[in-house]
């Protein structure tokens, strides 16, 4: 049995984190001062350690993210989430799942801090009103005005066909297939018409730094890609999606997919951002 809260709650908090920040490093960090401020608390006076672990974390996130907001905005190319390793069963509980894909988390990215913070502690982990408006700072009155904005700000955006876990893994072995042997008319049969590929090298890899829309544009610069030495299929963010050596290099490929084709491409090659793909990270609701 585990007496510490933080520790028997540590997944969740890390999950907070996360799903506030779109970077494992970050949340990391945001635990470490969460830790630190409950070790400092009389936790004799705390009815309810799970809650107020909670809103210990939310509040250092928030800050955190306040703090970073400058440097994303100086970001070279596009910015997106940081990918975590994940186990099959994190799909089982397919809110988990959905709340941190790569495509949620660069939808919750266009969020203003408080409006992500009310929307993930609201929509993801059903926290009263009360105890968001306790940990973001707000009436609860004024909560519920952010979470309903915050709600319809992120369904114009949010993907809308769910797929089967088995339909994303057939249609991510079949577009790591493609991009192995470079055949154009394969890529051609599984990308959208419409579909659009974001990657992220943050400076430090070469990456396209601005969306390309369209399959054609897509398939042509996916087949002018050189030297992948593997292309495997792992679960990243509680979904299959691909792990590729390019050279000396990593990438991170998720694929968001309706009706058999894909929409969208993420590639991360930002360094920085493939730290973690050799351990799980332990998310929890």
């Amino acid at each position: 049995m585990i007496d510490n809260p933080f520790v028997a709650h540590r997944s969740l908090l890390f999950t907070v984190a996360y799903e506030m920040l779109g970077s494992a490093a970050d949340a990391e960090d945001v635990l470490q001062e969460s830790w630190l401020r409950w070790a400092d608390t009389d936790q004799s006076q705390v009815r309810d350690p799970r809650a107020y672990l909670v809103r210990i974390v939310t509040r250092q996130a928030l800050n955190r993210l306040r703090s970073l907001s400058r440097s994303r905005e100086e970001y070279v190319g596009e910015w997106l989430p940081e990918p975590v390793l994940t186990s099959p069963d994190v799909v089982e509980d397919i809110k988990l799942a959905e709340s941190v894909s790569i495509a949620m988390l660069t939808v919750l990215e266009t969020l203003g801090p408080t409006e992500r913070a009310v929307f993930v502690l609201r929509e993801v982990f059903d926290m009263p009103f009360g105890e968001i408006a306790e940990a973001v700072g707000k009436s609860a009155a004024t909560v519920r005005q952010i979470a309903r904005r915050a709600r319809e700000h992120v369904a114009a955006r949010r993907p809308r066909v769910r797929v089967s876990r088995s339909e994303q893994q057939a249609v991510v072995e079949r577009f790591l297939i493609a991009l192995r042997t470079g055949q154009l008319q394969d890529l051609m049969e599984i990308l959208a018409p419409d579909v659009v590929l974001i990657a992220d090298g943050g400076g430090l890899a070469q990456a396209v730094r601005v969306p390309i829309h369209g399959a054609k544009a897509v398939a042509r610069l996916l087949a002018r890609a050189n030297q992948i030495r593997v292309a495997t299929t792992v679960w990243l963010n509680g979904a299959p999606a691909g792990r590729i050596e390019i050279g000396a290099e990593l990438a991170a490929v998720s694929l968001a997919v309706e009706n058999g084709r894909i929409t969208r491409i993420y590639v991360m090659r930002n360094p920085r951002k493939l730290t973690r793909l050799d351990e799980p990270a332990k998310l929890a609701r």
